[in-house]
C-alpha cells in the first residue's frame, strides 16, 4: 500500500530552554498507509492531539520530519502547507467547528469555494455528501437547528468535500451520547470501506477497538503502532 503520512524523529518543544519546557512529542516515527482506518490512542496529555497539529499541518514540528505522499512537508513556507492542508487533508474536530449561520449546505460547499469550484459543481457535490452522510433532508437547517450528530455528520462531510487523501477526525465521538457516538463511528467505517485513510485521535478503547490499527501514546511518544482494532 502507498504511504500518505511518515514522521521521521519528530519532536514538538514549547517554552524550550526555559523552566516550562514541555516536550509535547518525543522523537515520533510512525507512518499511515493508503485505505489504512488507524486510532491514535492516549490519555489526556499523551501528546496525540499535538501529533495530529502536526501532521495535518496545523503546527510545525520543533525538529524532526513529515512527509506526505513522499514529500517533506515539514519545511515548507505557510503558504505551500496551507495549500496542502485544503487539497489534501480533512479534518473532524470533537467540537465541530461548523460556522453557525450557514446551512448544513453552505458549510460543506465552504472548502471547496476556497479552493475555487464553481457554483454549480460544490453545490451538487455538497448534495451528494449530506445525503452520504444520512442528511439529505437536512441540507437547508443551520447548525442551531441540528443535534449533536446531525452537526457532526455535516463536519464529516465538510471534511469529504475537497476529496482528501486523509482524514484526522480529533476526539469525534467526545461530546455526543454513546448512541450517536458509535453512528459516527459506524460512518467512519463505511467510508474506509469505500477506501478512504482515517485516522481517529481518541482516548477511548471501545472507539478504537473499532479501527483496524491502534498505535498508543503515553508522555509525547508512540508505545505501540501495530496493536490490532475491530475486537
Amino acid at each position: 500500500m502507498k504511504e500518505i503520512i511518515r514522521c521521521e524523529n519528530v519532536w514538538k518543544i514549547y517554552n524550550p530552554n526555559t523552566p516550562a519546557e514541555v516536550q509535547a512529542l518525543r522523537g515520533i516515527d510512525m507512518s499511515i498507509k493508503e485505505g489504512e482506518l488507524v486510532s491514535i490512542m492516549g490519555a489526556s496529555g499523551s501528546g496525540k492531539s499535538t501529533l495530529l497539529n502536526c501532521i495535518g499541518l496545523l503546527d510545525k514540528p520543533s525538529k524532526g520530519k513529515i512527509f506526505i505522499e513522499g514529500r517533506d512537508v515539514s519545511k515548507l513556507n505557510d503558504n505551500e502547507q496551507a495549500y496542502i492542508r485544503r487539497n489534501k487533508i480533512g479534518f473532524v474536530f470533537q467540537f465541530f467547528n461548523l460556522i453557525p449561520n450557514l446551512t448544513a449546505l453552505q458549510n460543506v460547499e465552504l472548502p471547496m469555494v476556497f479552493k475555487g469550484l464553481g457554483m454549480e459543481k460544490r453545490r451538487k457535490r455538497a448534495k451528494e455528501l449530506l445525503e452520504t452522510v444520512g442528511l439529505g433532508t437536512r441540507l437547508h437547517s443551520t447548525s442551531s437547528k441540528l443535534s449533536g450528530g446531525e452537526t457532526q455528520r455535516v463536519a464529516i462531510a465538510r471534511a469529504l468535500a475537497n476529496e482528501p487523501l486523509i482524514i484526522f477526525a480529533d476526539e469525534p465521538t467526545g461530546n455526543l451520547d454513546s448512541k450517536t457516538g458509535k453512528d459516527i463511528i459506524q460512518i467512519f467505517k463505511r467510508l474506509n470501506e469505500e477506501n478512504s485513510t482515517i485516522a481517529i485521535i481518541t482516548h477511548d478503547m471501545s472507539i478504537a477497538k473499532q479501527t483496524k490499527r491502534i498505535m498508543r501514546m503515553c508522555d509525547g511518544k508512540i508505545l505501540t503502532k501495530h496493536g490490532k482494532g475491530l475486537e
